[in-house]
């Protein structure tokens, strides 16, 4: 049986009437028509569904949209602002760290909630905290790169 839920996604309020056994990614994508987030293993693996949820990150494709009712979340289409990139949308760009794009938004909000918590982060903890997050076209190298340079204000 459908329910109401009341979403606040990137700053606007929604209401969506969906089916309760819908993770958010699929209501965000099918309902919001966000396709920033994406999914592919569907299992919570990959960490290309990841958004915020009232500043933490998740992987989307692992949350029933119910639980999301009343939430504050973020998707990579509420990261740039006034139409001016967020500096971790810059430094993947200047720093190579985009290959096909597929897993860069959720490498990018799980990057802004590492640096939400914690905003100097080491290597190994940058390393440590996009553990979850696959990319099958960079390696890691300009990933950890482009979010270490935002860490240090030089992206």
């Amino acid at each position: 049986m459908k329910q109401w839920l009341r979403l606040r996604v990137n700053g606007e309020d929604y209401e969506v009437f969906t089916e309760p056994w819908k993770s958010l990614a699929d209501v965000l994508r099918d309902e919001l028509n966000l396709t920033g987030v994406k999914i592919a293993c569907n299992e919570g693996q990959c960490g290309s569904c990841t958004v915020l949820i009232d500043g933490q990150s998740v992987k989307s494709c692992l949350v029933l949209a119910p639980k999301a009712n009343g939430k504050e979340i973020l998707t990579i289409e509420g990261l740039a602002k006034d139409g001016k990139l967020h500096p971790l949308q810059e430094a993947f760009i200047k720093h190579f760290a985009v290959q096909c794009g597929f897993c860069t938004p959720g490498f990018i909000l799980a990057a802004k909630g590492l640096l939400d918590e914690n905003p100097d982060p080491t290597e190994e903890e940058v390393r440590e905290w996009l553990a979850g997050n696959l990319c099958r076209c960079t390696g890691y190298v300009k990933i950890i790169e482009a979010v270490l340079a935002v860490a240090k204000g030089k992206s």
